[in-house]
């Protein structure tokens, strides 16, 4: 005879799983964006490209944005789309919020820097940038955190992405090094503002419990 379900246990399993669908199908989503706009782009033979980020020139301004979904053709496209996943996937076991603000603070903040600080006369795009970003968020969070959980994370991705880090350097010419960079800081600094601020807050006499923001 079977043991009885606990309807409450029932109830957690259900949100978990509705919780897995729905992250995935959030980064699914961000993933079959980048291509229906790269297919876009294939018929138009390149027209959206020029919406990247182009240091300095205040109507590429938006790009800051759009960039990160606008790839130089299938084969850069593809080469992001597997590290946008597993790292994506990682930053999601956080949370969908932490995920968002994290994604959203790495967008916005390292396109601006790229925006201000890059080369001039050049178009940045792709999504190498903010999965630098969250290359740099997963190293992060648990050091200012300290999260044995998120430590163990960390140590994981450098056992497996720790090479990615070259690609901060100047390197190959035609890649923009500035791009991962400034996402790889903006990265950083999402995971601290993010995590090391609540805790200081959660440490204090108990009555303030606002969230930080990002």
């Amino acid at each position: 005879m079977n043991p009885p379900i606990n309807s409450s246990s029932r109830d957690r399993g259900n949100r978990l799983v509705t919780a897995v669908k729905d992250n995935l199908l959030l980064l699914l989503g961000l993933v079959a964006l980048a291509w229906g706009l790269e297919g876009i782009d294939f018929v138009f033979r390149g027209f959206l490209d020029r919406f990247g980020i182009q240091p300095r020139a205040i109507a590429s301004l938006p790009g800051i944005l759009f960039a990160p979904f606008l790839h130089l053709g299938f084969t850069h496209l593809i080469s992001n789309t597997v590290p946008f996943l597993i790292l994506g996937s990682l930053v999601l076991v956080g949370g969908r919020k932490a995920f968002l603000s994290a994604s959203l603070f790495i967008i916005v903040v390292g396109g601006a820097a790229l925006w201000l600080f890059g080369p001039s006369h050049t178009n940045h795009i792709g999504a190498s940038g903010l999965i630098f970003g969250y290359l740099g968020f997963l190293l992060t969070r648990g050091i200012v955190g300290k999260s044995g959980f998120w430590i163990v994370v960390s140590i994981g991705i450098i056992l497996l992405y720790g090479g990615m880090l070259r690609g901060v350097l100047p390197g190959q010419p035609g890649i923009s090094w500035q791009g991962h960079l400034f996402g790889f800081v903006a990265g950083m600094l999402a995971a601290w503002m993010m995590f090391s601020r609540g805790k200081t807050q959660r440490a204090g006499t108990g009555s303030r419990q606002n969230p930080s923001p990002y």
